[in-house]
This record gives C-alpha cells, structure tokens and sequence, in this order.
C-alpha cells in the first residue's frame, strides 16, 4: 500500500494580516504592503503590523494593478484611483455614468488602461487619454511586455491595439467568450481565458498559428508566466494546469500537472526568478511547488469557505503576500 508524503510546512514563516473583508488584490510597493479589498478601502502595512487603512473608492474595489510606487484600482464608482504607501488616494479618471471599472492595466514605462461599459481608455505616461469603442464588453486587459500594444479580450477574439497611433487594431478571431487575457514574457504568444472553460492562444510574428487549451472543469481564471516565459501556469482545476510554451508552444503537447488535491486552484503565481509556482485553492490552503522535481511545501492548510483570491511575489522573491474570499491574508518570508 503506498501512502502520500504530506509536504514540507513552511507555516511558521506566515504572519497573518487580518483584513476582515474580501481581498480583490495584494501589491508590493517599495515601502511595504498594499491590500486592495472589496469594500473599498486599501490597507497599508509594513514590517509585520498594519500601518494604516484608507478609503479610495466610495463603494468596492472591482481590479488593481500596480508599479511599485502606487496600487491603481478601478471600482463600482467609476473612478480610477492611485493609492500609494503614504498620503490620500489620487483620482486619476473618472467616469460621468459611473460605469463599473473591472478590467486595468499597466505597462512598464506608466501607460495605463481600463474599461467603462464597451469603452477601453489608455492614458499615457503624460496623462493623455486615447478612447477606442469595442465591438463587445471589453473584459481581460494587458500591454505588450514592451509597453506599446494593448491585448483586449472580449467576444470572439482578442483586440491588439496601438493607442499612440491611429491605426485600427488587429482582431485575433476564435468564436466565444473571452474573459482574461496574458502576453507572454518574449512577445510571440498572447492567450485568452474563456467562458467555455478553456484557454486559447495565438503565436504571433511571420508564422502565426492557433492554440487550443481544453479539458478545464471550470473557468481558468488565473494565469502567470515563469520569468523564462517557457511555461504558463492556471487555476481552474483540482491541480495547477502549467502549459509548455518552448518553441511553437503547447500545441500537441501535454500539460503538467501540479499539486493536485481534492479541491479547485483558484490563484497561480509563479516565482519571478525560479520555477517555483504558489497555487492557491478554493478551501484556503496554499502550496509551493517546484516544477523541476515536483516538490511541495505547504504555506497555508486548508481552512473551509476562505478559498484564495490574491497572490503578489515581491520583486527580490523572497515574501509573497496573499489574500482570501474571507478577509484572511497573510505574508510568507522565505527561509534562508
């Protein structure tokens, strides 16, 4: 009879945050902590105790990204707001219907994007605001790693748009509903998370090509890239599913499968400097595993109705910071 290892715990090395409400996002600035939560308010905290709390939308917070110097949020308020580790929160766009903000974004060199109802905004580095109407609901948004072209999934396909230029975007058709959207590290792949309960992608440059990412018991809402750009990792089943992108991508080839347990990943995020993945479930455990041998170490144990819905590595990747449904967070420091 063969028995299962349980893993190697790192729970001593957690301090827990107590948030008290749903955590939408957690982000690492250079002075320390910020959690984005549902009811609105941004906590603050540093060197293992809560700083502060501010309210930065008069109502909840819908997404978040950030840059190391703010959070940027979008809420049910319609405004954009820049929250950073000290001071009040800024508003940066606001929109006069109050239509909910729930997809942003944030390219490397300060180029910001959201949505408003079939609406996407990009405000550049200098505030200037270009305005493209979709065809459909815009929902996932990302820049290029380069900072330039903007991914916007919506119905039957994925948007590539240039804001600084006048040229009509170009349109990656693939029928259905397209929800979140990633652009690998490199640039050749963008891939879309979709209602039907798949992933698909589109190698771009002189040899473009389909990808079909099937087989997902339910909607794959979490995605990451390994800092090589060689694997991308996502929820949406009872283990991480992590797609091979070496050469033309995953086409004909398997996934791995990682931690896989009774219970559904809900949040991937992959080290920003090892392949080493933290999965998230929908009971609140977490796990670490290293992809190279499959090893596991446990962060969190499962506690029942506080499944994981934030994950943030800090940029050295020695803490990562999580959140839950529940208002539990917390910061795992890495030994050694």
């Amino acid at each position: 009879m063969t028995t299962m290892t349980p893993p190697v715990s790192l729970r001593e090395h957690v301090t827990p945050i107590a948030a008290e409400t749903h955590v939408v996002a957690v982000h690492w600035l250079k002075q320390g902590l910020v959690l984005a939560l549902a009811d609105g308010r941004v906590l603050r905290w540093r060197d293992g105790a809560l700083v502060d709390s501010v309210e930065a939308h008069a109502g909840g917070i819908l997404c978040a990204t950030g840059d190391g110097e703010r959070l940027i949020t979008g809420g049910d308020d319609g405004r954009v707001v820049a929250t950073r580790f000290e001071g009040e929160p800024e508003e940066l766009a606001k929109d006069q219907k109050r239509r909910w903000i729930d997809a942003i974004t944030l390219s490397p060199s300060g180029n910001l994007a959201w949505n408003t109802g079939k609406t996407v905004q990009a405000r550049d580095e200098k505030g200037r605001i270009r305005t493209l109407e979709a065809a459909s609901t815009p929902q996932g948004l990302v820049f290029a790693p380069k900072g330039y072209r903007l991914a916007i999934a919506q119905m039957n396909g994925v948007s590539l748009w240039y804001p600084n230029t006048e040229a009509k975007p170009e349109f990656l058709e693939w029928k259905g509903s397209h929800l979140d959207v990633a652009w690998s590290p490199d640039g050749r792949f963008v891939v879309s998370s979709m209602q039907e309960n798949a992933l698909h992608g589109w190698k771009l440059g002189d040899k473009p090509g389909h990808m079909r990412m099937t087989g997902y018991p339910a909607k794959p809402r979490s995605l990451s890239w390994s800092h090589d750009g060689f694997w991308l990792a996502s929820s949406g089943a009872d283990g991480a599913i992590v797609w091979p992108f070496q050469g033309d991508g995953p086409q004909g080839k398997a996934p791995r499968e990682c931690g896989v347990r009774h219970a559904r990943v809900t949040r991937v995020a992959f080290h920003p400097g090892a392949l080493v993945l933290a999965i998230g479930y929908d009971d609140g455990c977490i796990l670490m595993v290293r992809l190279t041998d499959g090893s596991e170490l446990l962060v969190r144990p499962a506690l029942r109705g506080s499944g994981i819905s934030a994950f943030a590595w800090d940029k050295a990747g020695k803490r990562l910071a999580f959140g839950a449904e529940d208002g539990a967070a917390g910061v795992l420091v890495l030994p050694g």
